[in-house]
């Protein structure tokens, strides 16, 4: 499994129960479709858990039923098989487009801000564009996620939306490909924070990981000859320590938390390289009290 098919699992397991969600995100999953038109067009996806996930938005979202039929994969190393969604009839089609405010008619296809009622709304939204057209590079090559849409106006649409959307603070650009209009966004940061933003945070994890194993790497060469078996366990477990900050910096904010564990979790933040002991040293602590706050700070995320 690819870093993107695992991490479109993840997402689909998000549960979405607001009903002004589910149908932000249904819309989010049928807009960057061939099939949200009038016209016969066949939804072509690789991902089981996105192809259900459609199936059932439609269903729900619209009263319109989707045919789904699997096939598997000819003369080709990849494993699993390549599921293909039609909306049969044109009082279906129409149906489905005007479940959403469109017509099939229109010039140019635009995002109908209707559609997403609440502020809430925009997750969902992004959540299913991510599902339809969205990918993502495996983070050990490169630091990149991109959605492909159809339609110049809709993609200039969708990267307004995502530079609205509240303490993400994204940064996406617009290129043509292959006659698709594609929408990116680079940096790790800005992916990792849309990932978890999107319902992966494993997905997440994977992506800081990753950039720590390099950063930490790259440390190392330049300043010892440390051996490369060691590495990887201290980079996994303060990568670890990272996103656990971070995630309580969103929830509850590192300025709330007592005095002891803002100061380490701001060292450590500043500091992913440094080892338990020099944390220690940077606080007048012993290495224990250092690791005791760290191990603090690591079950107040797991609460939050």
């Amino acid at each position: 499994m690819s870093f993107a098919s695992d991490t479109k699992t993840e997402v689909c397991k998000t549960t979405t129960t607001a009903s002004c969600c589910k149908k932000a995100e249904a819309y989010g999953l049928l807009l960057f479709t061939r099939g949200f038109s009038l016209k016969e067009y066949a939804i072509v996806t690789e991902n089981g858990a996105v192809a259900r996930r459609i199936a059932e938005a439609a269903a729900e979202v619209a009263g319109v039923m989707v045919e789904t039929s699997v096939s598997m994969r000819r003369s080709t190393n990849r494993e699993g098989g390549i599921y293909t969604l039609l909306i049969p009839g044109d009082d279906q089609r129409r149906r489905l487009l005007e479940a959403f405010g469109h017509t099939g008619r229109e010039v140019n296809l635009r995002l109908n801000r209707a559609n997403l009622e609440n502020e809430c709304c925009m997750c969902a939204f992004i959540r299913g564009a991510f599902l339809s057209c969205g990918t993502a590079t495996d983070p050990k090559k490169d630091y990149h996620l991109e959605f492909a849409v159809n339609h110049r106006r809709l993609a200039q649409d969708f990267v307004t939306l995502l530079e609205e959307v509240d303490g993400l603070r994204l940064q996406p650009s617009i290129t043509r490909r292959k006659g698709s209009y594609v929408v990116y966004i680079k940096g790790s940061e800005q992916i990792a924070d849309l990932l978890t933003y999107m319902g992966a945070p494993t997905a997440s994890m994977t992506l800081m990981q990753a950039k720590m194993v390099k950063e930490v790497r790259n440390y190392v060469n330049r300043t010892t000859n440390f051996e490369t078996a060691n590495i990887d366990k201290t980079v996994s477990a303060s990568a670890r320590q990272v996103v656990a900050i971070r995630h309580l910096q969103e929830k509850v904010g590192l300025d709330n938390l007592p005095e002891d564990l803002r100061e380490m979790a701001y060292l450590r933040l500043e500091n992913p390289e440094m080892s338990l002991r020099e944390l220690g040293e940077a606080l007048s602590i012993s290495r224990s009290g250092a690791n005791h706050r760290i191990q603090r700070l690591l079950e107040m995320a797991k609460t939050e």
